[in-house]
């Protein structure tokens, strides 16, 4: 029997804030335990919380991108569940009214365009964190300590919960959907998607069914994937399990499951809640959002060009292929970065195959980003003329580029420092050809017999004499006059 997996996914992205959602504590991420807190978002009785507005504009202004309906009158709603890290015993979120519905995005899945419907985009606050045993303290103690430390800095930080409809259909799918939604959340300037500090996470709901079956089957939900690695393998390792139950003629149990990336499994947490368990009600101390379509039109008009747009403008404007367009996109300043070096005169092509080779490899070998780049668009520019002119070939450029990456010095000088002028006069090219043929008879003979490819060889030997120097092109012209002559 074939079997469908039917993924659905919560993804909890932290919003890009100064300070909370109800309160002026600050969300700057590293602090020490503890240090931004205040009686709001520590829970303490008697105090009120206020709607950070910077908040809902980023939630609008999330839901415009993803092409959700804009809710005219949303409001919070009391979710409650008691657990250490939760000050005030319950979380104040969005229930039956949040502030953006029935939206969508597209993936590219199987090479074709898949659209993954969007149920809503609500806000909520965050919870603190639970810090077990003596970790908490960095070891500090000495000693090895039974019990857990809460540090609340997190409780109160602005999210959004973006829950998918469960149109995705394999872990594959999953990932590319969550790197839509990150390049998306970052292009808007909302969220940062630093996955390993908390910002981006993603719960995952997850069933398995019959090939052709139209009911869903029991759902499971992982918590708490904090990384697109995680993501693939945890559904990959509940799919296989899911299926094995099936076949084995046993009930899969709705619970909820945490992955162990250590063991590779997927475990059990607790069996899984349902709406009444969290006995939602609407929130009293906060009045309904009333959003009217003066101000979405107001935030709709600066938004940014986005992703899709832009990889299909840099196809028909630029001439690039999907793949190259695809990648450039894919974070807004190295698009950005790209565009300001075809404005100051680079070729598209050249310059997109200098960024994605060159260039990426070695920031990706200092784990840097395009931010933090020291070279500069026109440097790229400048040293592409340089091969364009003759000036250098393509393979010193290659040796340019890295010593402008290393010194952030501008191509010319490197040229001129290091002695790296293409050699591209006749005679003295002639010279060097002449020498290469006359000490090698043997692979002369074989290249007259029909041994064609051997003109790499005698290519090679002319560029090693002239420590890459000669002009390629002229080397090869004139290796074929004179060794068919």
């Amino acid at each position: 029997m074939k079997y469908e997996a039917v993924i659905g996914l919560e993804v909890h992205a932290q919003m890009l804030t100064e300070t909370k959602i109800f309160c002026r504590c600050s969300t700057k991420f590293g602090s020490d335990p503890n240090t931004q807190t205040c009686p709001v978002c520590i829970g303490m009785p008697g105090v009120l919380p206020v709607l950070n507005k910077k908040a809902l504009e980023f939630a609008i202004k999330t839901g415009i991108a993803m092409n959700c309906k804009i809710s005219p009158y949303s409001r919070f709603a009391r979710k409650n569940y008691f657990y250490p890290d939760l000050p005030k015993g319950y979380q104040i979120s969005q229930y039956e009214l949040p502030i953006c519905e029935h939206g969508y995005i597209e993936i590219i899945a199987n090479g074709e365009i898949k659209k993954i419907g969007i149920t809503r985009i609500h806000m909520e606050e965050d919870a603190g964190k639970n810090i077990h045993g003596a970790s908490a303290w960095g070891g500090g103690l000495g000693r090895e300590v039974n019990y857990s430390f809460v540090d609340l800095n997190r409780a109160g930080v602005p999210l959004m919960e973006i829950v998918s409809e469960p149109d995705i259909r394999s872990p594959g799918e999953a990932v590319e959907y969550m790197k839509k939604l990150r390049t998306v959340l970052r292009y808007l300037g909302v969220c940062d998607g630093n996955m390993e500090q908390g910002s981006l996470r993603c719960d995952a709901n997850i069933s398995v069914r019959s090939l052709g079956q139209k009911d869903f089957g029991v759902k499971v939900e992982i918590k708490n994937l904090n990384s697109f690695k995680f993501v693939e393998k945890a559904l990959e390792y509940e799919i296989e399990r899911q299926i094995k139950i099936q076949e084995e003629g046993k009930k899969i149990m709705q619970e909820t499951r945490l992955w162990n990336s250590e063991r590779g499994i997927t475990e059990p947490m607790r069996t899984k809640e349902e709406a009444h368990d969290y006995r939602y009600f609407p929130e009293p101390d906060l009045v309904p959002i009333i959003v009217d379509q003066k101000w979405i039109d107001e935030i709709k008009k600066p938004l940014p060009e986005l992703p899709d747009t832009k990889r299909e403008r840099f196809v028909s404007e630029h001439g690039l292929p999907e793949y190259d367009a695809e990648l450039l996109t894919a974070e807004r300043p190295l698009a950005d970065w790209y565009e300001e070096a075809v404005r100051l005169g680079g070729q598209p092509k050249a310059v997109s195959n200098w960024i994605m080779g060159e260039l990426m490899k070695l920031l990706n070998e200092e784990n840097k980003s395009i931010e933090e780049c020291p070279l500069k668009p026109k440097q790229l520019v400048d040293m592409l003329s340089l091969i364009d002119s003759g000036t250098i070939s393509g393979k010193i450029a290659k040796t340019v580029f890295e010593e402008m990456y290393k010194t952030s010095k501008d191509a010319e000088s490197i040229v001129k420092e290091k002695g790296l002028v293409q050699i591209s006069d006749a005679g003295e090219i002639g010279k060097i050809v002449d020498d290469v043929i006359a000490k090698h008879p043997k692979e002369v003979e074989r290249f007259k017999s029909g041994e064609e490819k051997l003109i790499g060889f005698f290519v090679g030997q002319v560029m090693k004499l002239t420590k890459g120097k000669a002009n390629p092109q002229m080397v090869n012209e004139l290796l074929k006059k004179k060794l068919s002559s």
